[in-house]
């Protein structure tokens, strides 16, 4: 016993590369303390791969004792708005996380220029008067060095006084870039002299109209980090070849060192992550806005349904790996499905309803019972949340007509089909048991009513229990409430949409069936629900009412189903 108590004692559980390199900075002294930063461009909407970002640099560093800053990487007024800032923060919030420090990258816009002005001076940078084009070309390629733009040995003194000139909005859009003096030889495409301010005459939504020229994604990033002494800058890979310019600029400025860290990137089946392919999808109408459940966003996945705890734990269960892979769309699904399964209250909907008639309902006698046109009315009692012990109770409607699934009919039904079929018995869930006596068809064949008798000994704990195989789902028909129902499925066709052919429009790929909208019956009690998560419609899926709901109009928007259909 003792040697199995020390086995269980010594087990560990695996750190993932970044905690090594974390618990190790902080052993050998490197760093006091850990300071993460979450710095998107307020330029979209934030989507599942964002929530895989926030939970690594939040998470970890709540871990080791630290903070985190949500830093607004906000240097394209072009493309940038406060609803997309205000949207962060809030798709943030919802996900569990507090911010130590709100910060903008225009909070450093002068610190910035002083240093490009610094760089200048160093004989590091240029301004190059030389089109897009012109520089594009002039940067070569992997086999090829880069040719030295004519502008390139220009004086200190001349750059500096353009440099000036470009920010007091002396110069076209386009017509001068300030750029770094490296190597237009280094195998690393990112030394080739890389560009680190344009000129853009645009209203910016924080500082106004101060500024025309614009701090470059790589010329701002790490000094950003360095203001602000992150000490572990963690980046999704393709920043990877960014890496070495980030440290050059660090180095050649003689700033705090900070440090960039590349994780795999999240890529998730049946989807598309690109801003640019949502944001086209949003304008032409593809979705009905960034928050259409079918969209990877944060605030659609809130919207189907999904909660926080479950985007937390489907980031925990992909981990963090140096290399690209791609998730499949059902290991989140399973995410919710757990988390709900433990939380959401339950209630009989009906989605494709046939009528069920009890012929002997009016023989029995019912202490208590009310008395309708339809014949007595019994009250049956079920639990909200059969997974909680402590969870609530609801009461059920019962009485001579009902409503049940079509398909737990089953007219010529095989061997092995436990459901309603002629001559055969079922329960009805938390009610008794019934036998299927004789079906009714329409002109065309079609069922319109399924007649049965009861067996009144067999109510849930009116006497011994009598067990059958089947058990189906029912609402009365003179207590259901009709609600709208919108069955979401996969936005596109295709699996992987990071590898369709070349050239394909990815919009081809579109599930014509991504969105189905019915009517449903549902028991009465779903009507008053106000616990704020997505429910179970029994033996269905999960089900979350929708912004649309009004007072005796309810939407519901399907999360997911019981079990993975894919």
């Amino acid at each position: 016993m003792e040697e199995v108590k020390k086995e269980v004692t010594e087990v560990t559980v695996q750190k993932n590369f970044l905690e090594e390199i974390i618990e190790n900075d902080l052993a050998t002294g490197k760093h006091s303390s850990v300071m993460t930063r979450f710095p998107p461009e307020p330029n979209g909407y934030l989507h599942i791969g964002h929530a895989k970002s926030i939970c690594l640099n939040f998470g970890l560093a709540r871990q080791y004792g630290g903070k985190t800053n949500l830093r607004f990487d906000d240097t394209n007024p072009v493309k940038e708005d406060t609803e997309y800032v205000d949207s962060i923060k809030e798709d943030i919030k919802w996900l569990g996380f507090e911010w130590a420090n709100e910060f903008y990258a225009s909070d450093y816009f002068d610190q910035l220029y002083e240093w490009a002005q610094k760089l200048i001076r160093m004989g590091l940078a240029y301004v190059d008067d030389q089109s897009q084009e012109e520089i594009r070309k002039g940067r070569g390629t992997v086999q090829q060095p880069g040719i030295e733009s004519p502008y390139r040995n220009r004086s200190v003194e001349e750059n500096l006084n353009l440099f000036e000139r470009m920010k007091n909005g002396e110069f076209e859009d386009g017509s001068r870039v300030l750029r770094a003096k490296i190597d237009m030889a280094h195998p690393n495409m990112m030394f080739r002299d890389p560009l680190l301010y344009r000129i853009i005459h645009a209203h910016h939504h924080r500082t106004g109209d101060k500024w025309c020229i614009y701090p470059m994604y790589d010329y701002a990033h790490g000094q950003c980090d360095s203001i602000e002494n992150i000490t572990h800058s963690i980046c999704t890979l393709e920043f990877d070849v960014h890496r070495p310019l980030y440290d050059w600029f660090i180095e050649k400025l003689g700033i705090f060192p900070s440090h960039q860290y590349e994780f795999a990137r999240l890529n998730l089946t049946y989807t598309v992550m690109s801003k640019r392919k949502l944001l086209e999808l949003v304008r032409n109408n593809f979705v009905s806005g960034w928050d259409d459940p079918r969209m990877p966003t944060i605030c659609g996945l809130r919207r189907r349904g999904y909660t926080p705890e479950s985007i937390r734990a489907f980031a925990e269960k992909v981990g963090v790996a140096k290399r690209d892979n791609l998730i499949d769309l059902s290991l989140l699904e399973w995410c919710l499905r757990d988390d709900l399964n433990k939380r959401s209250n339950r209630y009989m909907v009906i989605t494709d309803p046939v009528k069920l008639v009890i012929t002997n309902w009016n023989d029995g006698e019912c202490s208590g019972a009310t008395e309708l046109e339809t014949g007595r009315i019994e009250y049956c009692t079920a639990p909200k949340n059969p997974e909680d012990p402590q969870a609530e109770t609801r009461t059920i409607p019962f009485g001579r007509e009902l409503y049940i699934e079509r398909s737990d009919f089953m007219e010529d039904a095989p061997k092995k089909f436990f459901r309603l079929k002629p001559g055969g018995e079922v329960r009805l869930k938390y009610s008794y048991i019934v036998k299927c006596e004789e079906v009714v068809k329409d002109e065309n064949g079609k069922i319109i009513e399924i007649r049965c008798t009861y067996d009144p000994t067999t109510k849930p704990g009116a006497g011994p229990w009598r067990s059958v195989k089947g058990t189906i789902g029912w609402v009365s028909a003179a207590h259901c409430e009709k609600i709208h129902v919108r069955l979401y499925d996969r936005l596109f066709t295709q699996a992987d949409m990071g590898g369709i052919p070349e050239g394909e429009d990815y919009k081809s790929y579109l599930n014509p069936e991504s969105l189905i909208e019915i009517d449903a019956l549902a028991e009465p009690a779903l009507m008053e629900d106000d616990s704020a998560i997505a429910v179970q419609f029994e033996r269905n899926g999960y089900y979350i009412k929708d912004r649309d709901s009004k007072p005796g109009a309810l939407v519901f928007n399907k999360a997911t189903g019981l079990k993975s259909s894919f």
